[in-house]
């Protein structure tokens, strides 16, 4: 008689090593086994003796609460049963002795997600300790809907743990290094919990767009006590300024230990945490910079600037907004929800504007779409197309009898949704992404999507939409018109340019040339302002204005000098806790011909660097000394410095208090790092003071075994 009853599983191996480089998972910084989905992975079971033909063996993987094989959330595997499960396969590699090799293969749309494994051998049942598998989307599997056919840039877009945002203004572009971190302990975790916190049905956890479209949510804290509290106040008192992040680590570490929202973010902030989440999972993705992109409270493609006789902008009527930038994600995909054509990248933004059924979330919305104008496809491309594609339109508010009375000044229709940015595959480079979401401006295919999009969106006639001018005009709605942009018999042309470098605690030196290029006398009023603004528009403070008369004859230009003194915004600059830019708008009006034109310019002040020094190459755990130094080349002191550092595999997020920093001092900073990880690591550092915001820097080092 058989002595197979008394078999019994001994112990089991996940063989991390060889699984975790095969599966492009051995980074996670976590004991168990993380392997991708559709892809085979080894596991090796001890038994008691040898494993007979006669015993009965099934490897058991349940997900969720309850996990139940009707519902498909428990498969149990049966290598000596050659059918597959729900499109999970095992076999046995090798089998000597007591040790048995197994190949199990998930299902490549198998559910993402915590799997916990147990062994049934003859009558008893196995349960190891660390027996919790972690299963993710597979870029590198051909029938995932995720794949990505490309190494590079799956090494990018999936594994790359450092890189950059940008930020700043369509004129002065400057990349912000973030460090996504998606390896870091506990931040893989904080994934899980964000899932079974989404709620999301555990059959629709295989789809990568409902899987995306719940993470857009739950990034920002909004409806579901998410993961970062936007504030765009300027007070940051109770929790860390967006500006005092580097990476995405520090707030899902918070998060997942307190599960309470980290206190504070921005678009920039969202984003970076958002494109960690997606990495971490499995779901390729970047962060994408617009400039000058238009927050539009009623999708009617048209943002109202509204301006003073000076030229400077009023703060206080606009229901609209231009953000000199705003960051949001795109996740690489299949959409199987839709007609062909719209699979690849799709947008996705946590950063809480609008709600979307009901829910602050964005996306995902084929990048195809927004660019073809088929604004009704889902997710939520209306409102992207709005972002890259509106129109501006310039009022002038004068004060007529003691009214506030309008003049529509000029509309600008090239100036949203430009140098469309992200990180460059494999280089610290920038990327311009704007042909993705849009044909070149001009072009006809550009006016077809335009007219394409305008056909789905709601009507509303050109009427100023001041918060006072009581709402809707009541009667006919105006169809929409596809704005055009002004064209003028003088040939009229303003152009707005620093001729200095603006570093704080200098004037700031600025000039407005006024070009004319036909025949002919023109007489040409000008008015230019100088305002400080942050990066959602929202004016700082009102610097000054220049107001003068210029003859200009036939094809012929004039520079108007525009200068402010330290004292006119330096104490500005030490109040806000924000990162403040120059903006410049100047308005012109040629008098024989009542051509009208308004010009716009933002721009960024300019900053000391700071330095890191360090060896080029260091050895896996052995120490070396990484240096910190910055000079306060500016002729004012900066108050209350703060250096902040973080590198990831090198040490943790450490911040450095360095008091006030007199003009000509320098400042040093030191560290000790561990390498705990082989190949390229990189080490960010920024610096903080009420004066200076903007200041960071990255370097790069090398760990060899």
């Amino acid at each position: 008689f058989s002595s197979g009853s008394d078999v019994t599983v001994t112990g089991i191996d996940f063989l991390k090593s060889q699984n975790g480089p095969q599966h492009h998972t051995d980074a996670y910084n976590i004991k168990n086994l993380v392997v991708r989905r559709g892809q085979p992975f080894l596991i090796q079971l001890s038994f008691s003796r040898e494993l007979m033909a006669s015993d009965k063996l099934s490897v058991r993987f349940g997900i969720g609460e309850k996990p139940m094989k009707i519902r498909g959330t428990l498969l149990s595997l049966n290598p000596r049963r050659e059918q597959e499960l729900g499109g999970w396969q095992i076999s046995i590699v090798k089998n000597s002795g007591k040790e048995c090799l197994l190949s199990v293969t998930s299902s490549p749309s198998a559910p993402v997600g915590k799997y916990t494994l147990n062994v049934k051998v003859g009558t008893s049942l196995y349960k190891p300790e660390d027996g919790v598998v972690y299963l993710l989307f597979n870029p590198w599997c051909q029938d995932d809907n995720v794949f990505l056919d490309d190494e590079a840039q799956r090494k990018e877009y999936v594994l790359n743990d450092t890189g950059c945002i940008y930020t700043g203004s369509a004129y002065s572009i400057y990349s912000r290094p973030w460090n996504f971190g998606q390896f870091e302990e506990f931040i893989l975790d904080a994934c899980m919990y964000l899932l079974d916190k989404s709620e999301i049905k555990l059959g629709d956890r295989r789809d990568p767009v409902v899987v995306s479209r719940a993470m857009s949510a739950l990034v920002n804290a909004n409806d579901d006590s998410g993961v970062l509290l936007g504030n765009w106040s300027g007070n940051y008192s109770n929790g860390t300024s967006p500006l005092d992040w580097i990476g995405s680590v520090a707030i899902l570490q918070q998060y997942y230990k307190t599960q309470k929202p980290v206190c504070y973010g921005q678009c920039w902030v969202f984003a970076g945490v958002l494109c960690t989440v997606m990495r971490c999972l499995g779901i390729p993705s970047r962060c994408t910079s617009n400039f000058n992109s238009a927050h539009d409270t009623d999708e009617n493609l048209r943002v109202d600037i509204y301006l003073n006789e000076y030229g400077e902008k009023l703060n206080s009527m606009s229901f609209d907004s231009v953000w000199n930038f705003h960051v949001w994600n795109d996740v690489w995909m299949k959409r199987t929800d839709m007609m062909v054509g719209f699979s690849g990248w799709q947008a996705i933004d946590a950063t809480p504007q609008e709600r979307s059924q009901g829910i602050f979330r964005c996306g995902p919305s084929p990048l195809n779409a927004v660019r073809q104008g088929d604004v009704y496809l889902p997710f939520d491309s209306k409102f992207v197309f709005a972002e890259v594609n509106a129109d501006k339109v310039y009022w002038l508010v004068k004060k007529v009898d003691g009214k506030e009375k309008f003049f529509r000044l000029s509309t600008e229709t090239q100036g949203i949704g430009v140098n469309i940015s992200t990180k460059a595959v494999g280089e610290d480079k920038r990327q311009d992404i704007t042909w993705e979401y849009k044909y070149p401006e001009g072009s006809e295919q550009e006016r077809q999507a335009m007219q394409r999009a305008c056909s789905f969106i709601r009507p509303s006639g050109l009427m100023p939409r001041a918060h006072f001018a009581s709402g809707r005009p009541m009667g006919e709605e105006a169809p929409l018109e596809v704005l055009h942009q002004t064209v003028f018999k003088s040939g009229l042309k303003i152009e707005i340019i620093s001729t200095a470098a603006l570093y704080p605690g200098n004037p700031l030196e600025l000039a407005i040339t006024v070009k004319t290029s036909t025949p002919g006398s023109w007489s040409i009023n000008l008015v230019g302002s100088c305002q400080l603004q942050c990066y959602t528009g929202k004016v700082e403070a009102s610097l000054g204005h220049i107001q003068e008369t210029i003859l200009l004859e036939g094809k012929s230009e004039k520079q108007i000098p525009l200068k402010i003194a330290p004292d006119a915004y330096m104490k500005t600059l030490a109040s806000v806790e924000d990162e403040v830019l120059v903006h410049i708008t100047a308005i012109a009006e040629v008098q024989e011909t009542g051509d009208k034109l308004t010009q716009e310019m933002t721009t960024r002040f300019d900053y000391p660097p700071i330095t890191i020094q360090m060896p080029e190459t260091a050895k896996l755990n052995q120490d070396f000394k990484c240096a910190f130094t910055f000079k306060n080349k500016l002729t004012v002191p900066l108050d209350n410095c703060k250096l902040l550092v973080e590198g990831l595999g090198l040490f943790k997020l450490t911040t450095f208090d360095e008091g006030d920093l007199q003009p000509g001092r320098i400042m040093k900073a030191e560290i000790v790092c561990t390498p705990t990880r082989v190949g390229q690591q990189k080490i960010v550092a920024k610096l903080i003071a009420a004066q200076v915001k903007g200041i960071s820097a990255e370097k790069a080092i090398t760990i060899t075994e």
